[in-house]
């Protein structure tokens, strides 16, 4: 044995640092593990484009790591935020059109009070690029293209719905659209025009901007127009729901109301004005 060794003290060294090293483990597993544990955040399409300028600055603080994930405001599609509510999916946060979200506040699966409205949306309705711009500034002149249109798209969303089951019998011509006007479900009807598969559609402005391969001819006339409101709420089953209230309030204070802007979007200010 060499002179001064101890292997006693050598086996308590070595248990010494698993006991630290367990520990060390049993820390993180409690402490680092929960802080980064992210929100779960889904939102609907005519919301997508701010949503992303707005979280990449959440994002930007320590400990706000965001999943980000997408789905129709209703239908029966297997993304529908109402599908994946009733499948009890572990999410944190919904962003949506306000009616369906108002409807879900009251089945419960929302937490009540939470609801934070974030901007309001229009119609707009575009072409394949570089197709012929259809006038559509007045309520005569969108009659006139819709009837001259070969296929006609909207989505199966709140826009889709307005158009099929109210806007048509307004203008008069929902007989003579039934052959060649269709519901998308789930895709973006942008990318229907854009692979020209319609060669004139219709959906939140909001969804069209972001999408290559369209032109944009304008919104809806006025007396025509329906205009959206995406609100976001805390789901009743988040285990995080003073994070998640963190998220809303960021997403709604008036400093962000420029990026909503920008992507289509008509903000909610301070004071409840828009």
């Amino acid at each position: 044995m060499r002179a001064g060794f101890n292997p006693s003290s050598k086996n308590m060294t070595e248990t010494s640092l698993k006991r630290s090293f367990a520990c060390a483990a049993l820390f993180l597993a409690f402490t680092g593990t929960a802080l980064a544990e992210p929100l779960t955040v889904v939102s609907s399409g005519g919301f997508a484009a701010a949503y992303k300028k707005l979280v990449a600055e959440w994002q930007k603080q320590p400990d706000h790591e965001v999943n980000s994930q997408w789905g129709p405001s209703m239908g029966a599609t297997k993304n529908a935020i109402p599908q994946r509510l009733d499948r009890k999916e572990p999410i944190d946060v919904v962003i949506m059109v306000g009616d369906a979200l108002d409807k879900l506040m009251a089945t419960g699966q929302l937490v009540p009070g939470s609801k934070v409205v974030l901007a309001d949306s229009t119609i707009a309705c575009a072409v394949p690029q570089g197709a012929p711009r259809p006038d559509i500034g007045t309520v005569d002149k969108l009659r006139q293209t819709l009837l001259n249109a070969r296929s006609v798209a909207w989505s199966d969303s709140a826009s889709g719905e307005y158009i099929e089951r109210e806007m048509l019998s307004k203008l008069g011509i929902a007989e003579q659209m039934r052959g060649k006007g269709r519901k998308i479900p789930a895709t973006p009807v942008g990318e229907i025009i854009a692979s020209k598969e319609a060669d004139f559609g219709c959906q939140q402005r909001s969804e069209l901007l972001p999408v290559h391969g369209i032109d944009i001819v304008g919104d809806l006339p006025a007396d025509v127009q329906y205009v959206t409101e995406f609100s976001a709420a805390v789901v009743a089953s988040s285990p995080r729901r003073d994070e998640a209230t963190r998220f809303l309030r960021f997403l709604a204070t008036p400093e962000n109301a420029e990026v909503i802007r920008s992507t289509g979007l008509v903000p909610m200010t301070k004071g409840g004005t828009r």
